[in-house]
């Protein structure tokens, strides 16, 4: 987990009922997806109904925190305070459930080394009481995804 001072202009989200745990569960070093206590599944963005079966029966879980990029982005504009170019923008598959994606930022490599099927894991970066999960190469220190 890394302690940041947010940089001016760039945007925090705003959690709320069932977003909370999503954005704080880095404070715990979890990463917490929603899942359906009826039928098992897991998605996001959190919701209080599963889009699948339609339980109500559902909330936060601890998942592994492994993943694989399914599609990238390198971006090379600034376009927010903050947010200094090269970066990259990721989508994550999730290894206990592949149909659940992220949205992150890939972190800890040369811009040029992210590929698809490139193995991640979790870290956080904390920014007031806000916890961005991003993702590094799990290679990077022997993680296994």
């Amino acid at each position: 987990m890394t302690t940041d001072t947010r940089p001016a202009g760039r945007p925090l989200p705003a959690p709320g009922p069932d977003s909370e745990a999503f954005w704080t569960g880095g404070a715990h070093g979890e990463l917490r997806i929603h899942r359906c206590r009826t039928c098992g599944r897991f998605f996001h963005p959190p919701a209080p109904v599963c889009f699948r079966c339609r339980s109500t029966d559902v909330g936060p879980e601890p998942v592994s925190g492994t993943a694989t990029v399914a599609a990238f982005s390198i971006n090379v504009q600034q376009w927010l305070p903050g947010f200094d170019p090269p970066y990259v923008v990721a989508i994550v598959e999730l290894v206990e459930q592949p149909d659940v994606r992220l949205t992150t930022n890939v972190t800890g490599c040369p811009v040029d080394e992210v590929h698809i099927g490139m193995e991640v894991v979790v870290e956080f970066e904390q920014w007031d009481d806000v916890w961005i999960p991003v993702f590094r190469p799990a290679a990077e220190s022997g993680d296994e995804a």
